[in-house]
């Protein structure tokens, strides 16, 4: 990597109200000397390397004008669902303007979100560890099967 890129780790502890909508938590942070992307993540979100009921998946990167390389984890279910988080008011993707521009001019969190989620229903249809691990949160079924068109491979 050249001079004036720092990697930054961004983690989005999601979860899913009452009302079948997404809500989330937003951290992030720099790895620490000798820590790994994942393993700043698991730091940043509060979640252990063995636990079994929690999917932490590095679902994007992006560039930002600054300079950093934000990689982003989802975290689903939230670990801590007791604390505040923000609604997710729209599952919208960022989208760039032309097929070779695939930036987008803004990108937001709440569009990070929306393809996190995304990203996760993707895994559900095609990862059974993942799908294995969201299968026991009763809510998360019926708010990714809203999702999965967007990603999943067509099937014959």
């Amino acid at each position: 990597m050249t001079a004036g890129h720092v990697v930054s780790v961004e983690t989005l502890m999601l979860r899913v109200d009452t009302d079948n909508r997404w809500s989330y938590r937003h951290a992030s942070t720099r790895p620490r000397p000798g820590e790994t992307p994942d393993e700043a993540a698991r730091r940043l979100a509060g979640v252990r390397e063995a636990d079994p009921d929690v999917v932490l998946h590095s679902t994007s990167w992006r560039y930002e004008p600054d300079g950093r390389i934000v990689l982003t984890y989802a975290v689903c279910p939230d670990p801590s669902p007791w604390l505040p988080a923000v609604e997710a008011p729209d599952l919208v993707i960022a989208r760039g303007a032309a097929p070779a521009t695939p930036a987008p001019e803004h990108v937001a969190v709440a569009n990070v979100v929306a393809h996190a989620v995304r990203h996760l229903a993707f895994l559900v249809a095609e990862d059974p560890v993942v799908a294995r691990v969201l299968s026991r949160h009763p809510r998360l079924g019926p708010a990714l099967s809203d999702h999965p068109a967007a990603l999943a491979p067509a099937r014959p």
